[in-house]
């Protein structure tokens, strides 16, 4: 039988070799790979080319989100399972939209993990029980009143993105141009246009943005420029 290769991406060690120590226990699993930044995971996905990646929403220097959309950019066949310790809607939506095959919180069972792995893995979909049932009562909510016509902000760029994570984590406009191998105009040109989408002009409002969007986690203490 083959068994189902995993990529594990999860910034904290202890809850990354969980996983792989309940992973290892069944002949079902091979973990092929571990990453603690987005940036990694993305970089061994490339190499690698598991059938799962494990993606942590909340990651150092490329968040979740971004990592998933440049992970399916690179191997549409694979299955990302979208792990996170909140289970707000908009972060089950925004992980969807960037193509998560399911979205699974910590606070479920090892039984459970396992069995997202293998739905996913066979082409299926897979979300915790509590998700599930708020996405069935917002869909049948929506077709009894009908979608409201509001007009949706526009999305922000690959670029836009991974700027709003470096200023929510504190990074200055030179530490950005350094990490992302681009001049520092164009790090405040990206800077200028992410706070005009947003409406938001000041380091404070992007990082609260950032943390309500699931970008990154409150724990991360933004510095000054």
């Amino acid at each position: 039988m083959k068994r189902i290769t995993v990529l594990l991406a999860e910034d904290h060690g202890i809850v990354r070799e969980g996983l792989r120590a309940l992973l290892d226990l069944s002949d079902e699993f091979e973990v092929v790979g571990e990453a603690s930044t987005g940036r990694e995971a993305v970089t061994c996905a490339n190499a690698v080319r598991p059938d799962v990646v494990v993606m942590d929403i909340a990651m150092p220097g490329l968040n979740g989100f971004e990592a998933t959309r440049q992970i399916l950019a690179a191997n549409p066949k694979a299955r990302v399972l979208a792990l996170s310790a909140h289970s707000d809607d908009e972060y089950v939506a925004h992980m969807a939209k960037v193509g998560a095959a399911g979205f699974l919180v910590k606070q479920n069972s090892g039984d459970v993990f396992l069995q997202a792995i293998r739905e996913i893995a066979a082409g299926m979909s897979y979300f915790s029980p509590s998700v599930a049932h708020r996405m069935r009562n917002a869909k049948e909510k929506a077709r009894l009143e009908g979608t409201p016509n509001e007009q949706s902000p526009r999305p922000l760029t690959k670029r836009e993105s991974e700027v709003l994570q470096f200023v929510a984590e504190g990074f200055a406009n030179k530490q950005m141009a350094s990490e992302m191998h681009i001049s520092i105009k164009t790090v405040e040109k990206h800077r200028q246009k992410l706070m005009d989408k947003l409406n938001i002009h000041d380091t404070a409002g992007l990082t609260r943005h950032a943390i309500a969007t699931g970008v990154i986690e409150s724990s991360v203490q933004p510095t000054t420029e």
